[in-house]
């Protein structure tokens, strides 16, 4: 569980990061294929603000979480819950601001679900 842990953490650390670096470098989105038309329904004009919460709230904390773990620190798990509340949260807000739901909405959801119950297992607060 450890180790499926770790690499959740580490798949949405990563991949949260350079997304969002890439909104922050290109707001326009065209780098990675976006319309700023998925944009319309939100307060954003552009890919800037959600890249910058996407880089270091979502894609931040994971890789806390994941430096952590490696630390094998008391808090570990804390971290990866809380990572795993990020993109979940994240998810469910791009789904509901976009109105649209992607099959990487699905996935990054389930992984985000994942990681908490998994983290909340290993911190000992469930029993299976």
């Amino acid at each position: 569980m450890k180790t499926i842990l770790f690499i959740l953490i580490s798949i949405v650390g990563l991949t949260a990061t350079v997304s969002g670096l890439l909104m922050i470098s290109v707001p326009s989105g065209a780098i990675m294929g976006l319309s700023v038309s998925l944009l319309d329904q939100t307060p954003f004009s552009n890919f800037l603000i959600p890249g910058i919460i996407l880089a270091f709230l979502v894609g931040g904390i994971n890789l806390l979480a994941v430096f952590f773990n490696i630390q094998r620190n008391a808090n570990r798990y804390n971290w990866a819950i809380a990572g795993g509340v990020m993109i979940t949260g994240w998810i469910i807000a791009q789904i509901i601001f976009i109105q649209t739901i992607h099959w990487l909405h699905l996935l990054y959801l389930g992984m985000g679900a994942l990681i908490i119950l998994l983290a909340f297992q290993l911190k000992g607060k469930w029993a299976v």
